[in-house]
């Protein structure tokens, strides 16, 4: 296919190729072009994935493909981190009910929960070959050299070899190169006390840490005095094994990258130990490893995705689960841009503003993440100075505070999620680090009522099937409460009573009506996420009746965050 080109993306990394797939998909008759200067396969780090990205492989039409690759099944992530050094478990699934089944499996079922660990040299290629089987033109081993513009429309990209190449709409997928987004002059923010670097390697014939059914496992993350390491199982035999440290502590020990990664390698004795029969690949690799977000991300005609719009630090293996996300809106967004049936100028804002939103959380747990790590000694002033940035006060309630500022009900539609973790989540982490616990408004409260004065009406962005539909919002200081979805329920139940136990009983009841029984339970939790959600936004008071009793929330709300010891015992019990 020759252009001139409707969508030119620059990068062909699963942002490009998730965008371009999906383009493809739901107008066949765009004209899209990736260029790439690697040629593909070629290795990658990023490859602990989230299960928020399955959904995303399955509208694509590529789940299928990349389960025929036989990557590793993750489960979740075994952590030494925090305080007591001990180690724990964040698990998407409970691992007491994953059952053995043969693989390639379908995406239904268990595998819904879970995700892939995978060798991006293998990935990648699957997604960009399945791009151009959709249609897209790919073109490989060329540079983008410059960006022409005029003001903050590009006019035009000049390849390497001096080929010029015109579209309608501009695509910037090329990662921390950020191409694009530096050519249009667009300043990215960079939190000084999470400039890190990786320093990486591969390895043959590593022994996996746990074995969980049929190719399930649990990626390590492992702390040192000076940072962490990554243990990544990617295929029966092949392993990556990388550490995070900050960008200053590198520099002042004065070893080389190869040095200071060995030197970690030999001091972290579980790794060592799932090492001591394997052999590296070939030289060690490193590279600055910033958080970042980008000031905007979206001009008159161009739109960034992935890394080039930011980065959140690797501890939250949140980096391609956000490249994903991010291309599914962008694809969406430039579809009804050719449509024209919506304001351009709200579908530009719903963009910005939400992706904005969904790396600044990320940004804000691996700050917490990093300022809770009592076991960094060597690096105490680093995590002091990380809380200090944050303005966060390392005591347990304030520190779920800090959290819960970040927004549990902006822009998810229908459900309350911050970043990767859902309330319930995000407190248990503030728990396991601070090691107290901290209570749920709808714990210590019965009554609860609604504040919605002063919310003005707005619209979100439900994306589904190729459409952007508008679902109603109301909007007060930058707090947006969806109308749709769990959120929509507890309206309607607040609407009726004001007391917490007739509350749950009026939740049951209409779930009751709308869930098969084995759902039930699990939305009855999320409905009471989204009412806890909107008491720290704001658009509910809660108070104590001394006279009535208080809420108690279900055990299963903190499953998924286990001792080790838990997780050993659950399996046996099984």
């Amino acid at each position: 296919m020759d252009g001139p080109w409707d969508v030119v993306i620059i990068g062909g990394g699963p942002a490009g190729s998730t965008c371009a797939t999906l383009l493809r998909k739901y107008d066949p008759n765009l004209r899209v072009l990736i260029l790439e200067k690697e040629v593909f396969p070629r290795d990658h780090i990023g490859e602990s994935q989230l299960p928020a990205i399955m959904p995303v492989l399955d509208e694509m039409g590529v789940w299928d493909k990349v389960e025929e690759a036989g990557f590793p099944i993750k489960l979740g992530a075994s952590f030494t981190w925090g305080r007591d050094q001990e180690s724990w478990d964040f698990d998407f699934y409970p691992v007491e009910l994953f059952r053995d089944e043969p693989r390639p499996a379908k995406y239904e079922g268990q595998r819904r929960f879970t995700a892939f660990q995978v060798d991006r040299a293998i990935y990648d290629k699957i997604l960009l070959d399945h791009a151009r089987k959709m249609g897209t033109q790919v073109r490989e081993g060329v540079l983008v050299r410059t960006i022409e513009r005029d003001g903050d429309r590009v006019t035009g990209v000049v390849l390497d070899g001096g080929e010029r190449i015109e579209g309608r709409h501009y695509v910037d997928a090329s990662g921390a190169w950020g191409v694009l987004r530096r050519a249009m002059g667009v300043h990215s923010d960079a939190p000084k006390e999470l400039r890190n670097i990786a320093i990486w390697n591969y390895w043959q014939n590593a022994e996996w840490a746990v074995e969980i059914g049929v190719g399930g496992t649990r990626i390590q993350v492992r702390s040192l005095p000076y940072g962490w390491i990554w243990f990544i199982p990617l295929g029966p035999t092949r392993t990556s094994v990388g550490l995070v440290c900050p960008a200053s502590y590198y520099r002042e020990t004065g070893l080389s990258p190869a040095e200071l990664y060995e030197r970690a390698i030999g001091e972290q004795e579980q790794i060592a130990h799932l090492l001591r029969n394997a052999t590296p690949e070939g030289d060690v690799q490193s590279i600055k490893d910033w958080s970042h977000l980008s000031e905007r991300l979206v001009g008159e005609n161009w739109i960034l995705v992935g890394e080039a719009c930011g980065f959140a630090d690797p501890i939250l293996s949140a980096g391609m689960s956000l490249a994903h996300h991010s291309a599914r809106d962008a694809a969406y967004t430039i579809l009804e841009l050719e449509r024209g049936e919506h304001d351009p100028a709200w579908l530009r804002t719903r963009y910005d503003e939400k992706n904005r939103t969904n790396i600044r959380q990320h940004i804000r747990f691996a700050q917490f993440w990093y300022a809770s790590n009592g076991c960094f000694t060597e690096l105490k002033e680093h995590c002091r100075k990380i809380a200090d940035e944050a303005g966060l006060d390392l005591d347990p309630k304030q520190a779920w505070e800090w959290l819960a500022r970040g927004g549990f009900t902006a822009h998810t539609v229908g459900v309350a999620r911050a970043g990767s973790f859902n309330v319930a989540g995000s407190k248990h982490l503030v728990e396991r680090f601070m090691g107290d616990s901290v209570l749920f408004e709808i714990e210590r409260c019965n009554r609860f009522t609604l504040d919605l004065e002063g919310g003005e009406q707005g619209f979100i962005g439900s994306l589904n099937d190729g459409r952007i539909r508008r679902i109603p919002c109301l909007r007060r200081d930058q707090r947006v409460l969806p109308q749709a979805g769990d959120f929509s329920l507890v309206l309607a139940v607040l609407r009726v009573t004001s007391d917490g136990q007739e509350m749950i009983a009026l939740m049951q009841r209409a779930i009751a009506q709308r869930e098969p029984e084995q759902n039930r339970a699990n939305r009855l939790l999320r409905v009471l996420q989204a009412l806890e959600a909107m008491i720290h936004d704001g658009w509910v008071r809660a108070e104590r009746d001394p006279t009535r009793p208080t809420l108690r929330l279900p055990a299963e709300i903190n499953a998924l965050i286990r001792d080790s010891r838990e997780h050993e015992r659950a399996q046996g019990e099984n």
